[in-house]
């Protein structure tokens, strides 16, 4: 893995956090909120990652997936509180303060969606 910058991930990952950052300030609840915003932050994260790297996309789409489902898993813990972060909007934002099943269902398929692209495109 070397560390190369790749422009299209990288205005991907833009879009993608200006569009994140949106829906956490403006949509105060309902699908969009809690379940297409899961959606895309898997695909921000991916991104990210493949603005920088040239990680083979199946490996990154693991790695974001196994971060999103321990943050997912660390939600059912007192981190926040424990880190002295339980009355930080951003931290609440960011990590999550609770639980969900149907969050881990949508990352999956934000991975899946990401990597059926890639395959599409031939990059895989």
């Amino acid at each position: 893995m070397t560390i190369k910058l790749n422009k299209t991930y990288f205005i991907s990952f833009i879009t993608l956090l200006i569009l994140e950052v949106f829906i956490a300030t403006y949509v105060k609840g309902g699908f969009i909120r809690h379940t297409f915003g899961d959606f895309l932050v898997v695909i921000l994260l991916y991104c990210f990652f493949k603005s920088f790297t040239t990680m083979k996309p199946i490996y990154a789409g693991l790695l974001v997936l196994g971060i999103a489902v321990v943050i997912e898993f660390l939600q059912e813990t007192s981190l926040l509180e424990q880190l002295g972060l339980d009355q930080n909007q951003l931290a609440k934002i960011v990590l999550g303060s609770t639980f969900h099943v149907s969050d881990l269902i949508a990352y999956t398929l934000g991975i899946i969606t990401v990597l059926g692209l890639e395959y599409k495109h031939k990059i895989i």
